[in-house]
């Protein structure tokens, strides 16, 4: 087989294809980013590449405004791409191991601002979907879960008396999360209405309108429709449910290690990112109101 770059990237993408069973849409994308390597790197013999080349294409790439999501993606395909190479090829080194990939700016969290999140849940809850759908979204915004928590409650992880929901996140842990009032009313509306459609062996708190329990998929659906009936023009997803009761939480609290138990984030780092956004609210505030803040004409 030749020793060409070209031959052995297509020999590296039929490996993938016909051995590991890849989709074709993954080995597409895998000869895109070993044909962006070539390309960047230039050299005839893939053995002479040295990490430092492979540090040079990296931040040739940031800097033309590659994320480094996107980066990392290459960087993985680049490493598999060697591994292949030691051990079809004899090749004898991977210049990609040990490398690390420049961070990306931090994208904020989107957010409701609190008057879209009233305007989002403020519906007649006049029909059994329109009630389960209230029910749903309270609690979601009540007490900040994650979509695949929500879908998966059943009815006795409600304590009415406590106003509390027992929630199982990642890896199993189960938090206990303070349920509002509004969210408990329409739970409690829910639940009258649940009794009459759900089907025998059926545990889930949330269904279908069949009475199966529901997918993350219709919960998604729902909220996205849900939106534009209230005329909310921001793109709403779960998340942003999850999002807005963080940061509305912090911007009224203040207290970072509540919220942090609260969305069951096992790193106190992947909360500060909400910080960042009670930011940007007190420095709003602060240059709206302050008559020191900046020059005024």
């Amino acid at each position: 087989m030749s020793s060409k770059p070209e031959s052995l990237a297509a020999a590296f993408i039929r490996h993938l294809t016909h051995e590991r069973r890849l989709s074709p849409l993954t080995a597409k994308s895998y000869s895109r980013d070993i044909r962006m390597l070539l390309q960047l790197v230039r050299k005839d013999d893939l053995q002479q590449i040295q990490p430092l080349h492979i540090r040079q294409v990296m931040a040739q790439l940031h800097g033309k405004g590659l994320l480094g999501r996107s980066i990392a993606r290459m960087l993985s395909a680049w490493r598999s791409f060697y591994r292949y190479l030691i051990r079809s090829h004899g090749y004898r080194h991977n210049p990609c191991n040990g490398l690390r990939v420049p961070k990306s700016p931090q994208k904020l969290p989107n957010a409701l601002s609190p008057d879209a999140t009233v305007q989002l849940l403020t519906f007649p809850a006049d029909h059994v979907l329109t009630v389960r759908d209230s029910a749903m979204f309270e609690l979601f915004y009540s007490s900040g879960l994650r979509l695949a928590e929500l879908a998966q409650l059943n009815p006795g992880a409600i304590d009415f008396a406590e106003g509390t929901v027992k929630v199982r996140g990642k890896g199993g842990k189960e938090r206990i999360v303070p349920v509002g009032d509004f969210a408990l009313q329409a739970l409690n509306a829910w639940l009258t209405r649940r009794a009459q459609i759900v089907k025998p062996g059926v545990t889930a708190l949330f269904l279908s309108q069949h009475g199966d329990a529901i997918s993350v998929r219709t919960i998604a659906h729902r909220l996205k429709g849900r939106a534009r009936q209230q005329g909310i023009h921001q793109n709403v997803h779960p998340h942003i449910l999850r999002h807005s009761f963080a940061s509305h939480l912090l911007q009224s609290s203040g207290d970072l290690r509540a919220v942090q138990e609260m969305l069951g984030h096992a790193h106190i780092t992947s909360t500060q990112v909400y910080t960042h956004l009670d930011f940007q609210h007190l420095t709003k505030i602060y240059d709206t109101t302050h008559p020191r803040a900046k020059k005024r004409d």
